[in-house]
């Protein structure tokens, strides 16, 4: 009698590790992947982000593969998921909670570097952002500028009184070069 009952418990201990298992594979593989396109002023394609995630909430890996003018190019996720040209201003400011700093900006990125024979690349992992801030109502886009970034850090002997504010919104990068749209989810 024991020995069928230790039999029946231990059936019904697999199969609720069966179904933790599989619930937690399902979880696992419950994985978010998007492309974005990354276009110039023109709508000339100039390269691609691509970016997944475990989950809508979870850090998302960004990789970024694309052709633009050599040097440092400001790189970030703005608010709204418009690409209008030529200046791409319908993607309005960085992705960022209310009052918070540039280079402490949700969407702020690295700076892509691109070599001399235009190409770049980039990986990176950030919980700046997760898929549900991009993919909000309005969606939000990808965004490269003309110069660097320089995240706002300026020393006190060339601002005495700390930075401007068009460097504190957008780090001096310049010109919006290339936009690419993420959709809302």
């Amino acid at each position: 009698m024991r020995l069928r009952l230790f039999t029946a418990l231990a059936a019904a201990v697999a199969a609720c590790c069966a179904l933790a298992v599989t619930g937690f594979a399902q979880r696992g593989d419950d994985s978010r992947s998007l492309t974005v396109k990354l276009r110039d002023a023109d709508g000339k394609s100039v390269g691609t982000v691509r970016m997944t995630a475990a989950s809508a909430r979870s850090a998302v890996d960004v990789r970024v593969s694309a052709r633009l003018k050599p040097g440092f190019h400001g790189f970030h996720v703005h608010a709204v998921g418009k690409c209008e040209g030529p200046d791409f201003k319908s993607a309005m400011g960085h992705l960022k909670a209310a009052g918070e700093p540039h280079g402490a900006h949700d969407g702020d990125m690295p700076s892509l570097l691109v070599k001399r024979n235009r190409m770049a690349s980039l990986r990176l992992t950030t919980d700046g952002f997760t898929f549900g801030d991009l993919r909000d109502r309005d969606g939000s886009a990808v965004m490269v500028h003309a110069g660097p970034d320089n995240f706002a850090n300026i020393p006190p002997r060339y601002a005495p009184n700390g930075p401007d504010q068009e460097t504190l919104d957008t780090g001096d990068s310049g010109a919006r070069v290339a936009c690419g749209r993420i959709a809302p989810g």
